[in-house]
């Protein structure tokens, strides 16, 4: 009897070192390579997948029509439905007598959610994954899931003398699919980005950009540049392709150990290890908490003594608050879908406490912004920083006017973004959209 599966891309948009599409093309006969858009959920406001900026959206078209490509050259091809993932896996398995269904593990309590509904949907139908976002697998920890460390310093210590199985090639071939070849209309779609950034989407671009990081021996200073605002050499900008999965954590590991080698191994280099381990570090934590990343508490105790006030959040999202900095930081996000490391942490503590912001709705604008929004990385920092994720000392907030003066001491990047166009009045309604006294109700945003 044939076998014929269903590969579920999402997180893992590639071909390299993926070790759920290399056991699927292992076991199957056939194999159809499907790939889903994440659909907005109108049921919860702060945790559906979110509508995708511009930037995103074509971050992630490009993605995807590399991956498409790439499939070409082995003779199959992607197949992306534009509805609900669970509606076209059962029309897929209906039609064609699946018999699997792959894919790679998810950190996302959303993404676990589907896919353990479809589990207990087709009791009949072989189910399997394998990690490929992480540098460890659940079983490579030296600790179980549930006693993950509450601290990344305690983590780091425990993880950090653990080996690092290398990056797995590409499959030699794959599985032909049961359906004749149709070019989706999302992948033909032109998506126009009127201020397109330096990033190309996809598997072959993250690899060049990789290659190219290592040839020019950046790896050597970066722990001197990595709180730059603004450009591409001062830090790695692989987030890119590790979010969309165009890269796998193990490869850039890898490509780092054989700069080390080779090139020279210092301070510099093992901070760009030690930033991958935050990144390992909140893909756990995703796992671990699940449903909990996204509650207004976090895993802490209480709630924070934060709120909601619309004109604030609109002033924030918008680059005009009464912090210059802020303001030019916002900008350059919505005009270019990213934003640097010392960026995101200074725009999500003004969130916090300057603006007294409920944190979830500062996490959820930047999953619907950011070309390499990660679902662990966000939402862990942003509880991170909103004192009620992981974090030992509580709160962290900076003194805007003191990074200001360290990061841009010359106003450069300021004026650059546009950072000093604002009107000064923060509110001219209260949290009950009332409005305050000596405020002229027509106060712009």
């Amino acid at each position: 009897m044939l076998k014929t599966g269903i590969f579920l891309f999402s997180n893992d948009l590639r071909l390299e070192d993926n070790p759920a599409l290399t056991l699927a093309c292992r076991e199957m006969d056939k194999l159809i390579c499907l790939y889903c858009p994440s659909q907005p959920s109108t049921k919860n406001r702060i945790r559906g997948p979110s509508k995708l900026s511009t930037h995103r959206l074509h971050f992630l078209h490009q993605s995807l029509q590399t991956l498409d490509q790439n499939l070409h050259s082995q003779q199959q091809y992607l197949l992306v439905r534009e509805q609900p993932l669970l509606d076209a896996v059962a029309e897929l398995i209906t039609l064609h007598d699946v018999t699997h269904v792959y894919r790679s593990r998810n950190a996302g309590w959303y993404e676990n959610h589907e896919w353990n509904t479809l589990v207990s949907r087709y009791p009949g139908i072989m189910f399997q994954q394998k990690h490929s976002h992480t540098l460890f697998t659940e079983d490579e920890l030296p600790f179980e899931l549930n006693g993950l460390p509450t601290s990344f310093s305690k983590f780091r210590r425990l993880i950090e003398p653990a080996m690092i199985s290398s990056p797995t090639s590409r499959p030699p071939s794959i599985p032909p699919s049961p359906l004749l070849e149709v070019t989706s209309e999302f992948l033909k779609t032109n998506i126009d980005v009127k201020n397109p950034f330096i990033f190309e989407g996809g598997e072959n671009a993250g690899r060049q950009h990789l290659n190219n990081y290592f040839s020019q021996n950046l790896a050597s200073s970066y722990k001197l540049t990595r709180n730059g605002l603004d450009g591409m050499d001062y830090s790695t900008k692989f987030s890119p392709w590790l979010s969309n999965g165009c890269l796998s954590v193990r490869s850039v590991t890898a490509r780092l150990r054989e700069y080390e080698k080779d090139i020279e191994s210092n301070d510099s280099t093992y901070w760009i290890y030690f930033e991958l381990l935050w990144r390992e570090y909140y893909q756990w934590y995703a796992h671990k908490h699940q449903s909990a990343l996204f509650t207004f508490k976090g895993i802490s105790a209480s709630n924070p003594k934060t709120s909601f006030y619309p004109q604030r959040y609109q002033k924030w999202c918008h680059g005009n608050t009464p912090f210059p900095i802020i303001n030019a930081l916002m900008n350059q996000l919505n005009t270019t879908g990213y934003m640097s490391n010392r960026g995101r942490q200074l725009v999500a503590s003004c969130f916090v406490h300057e603006l007294n912001l409920d944190w979830r709705y500062g996490a959820a604008f930047m999953e619907s912004q950011l070309i390499d929004y990660d679902i662990a990385s966000n939402w862990g920092n942003w509880q991170y920083l909103a004192g009620v994720g992981a974090d030992p000392r509580g709160h962290r907030k900076f003194d805007l006017d003191k990074q200001q003066s360290i990061y841009d001491p010359n106003g450069a990047f300021t004026n650059q973004w546009r950072g000093n166009e604002y009107n000064p009045t923060l509110d001219s309604v209260d949290a009950s959209d009332w409005p305050i006294q000596g405020v002229e109700k027509n106060n712009q945003l």
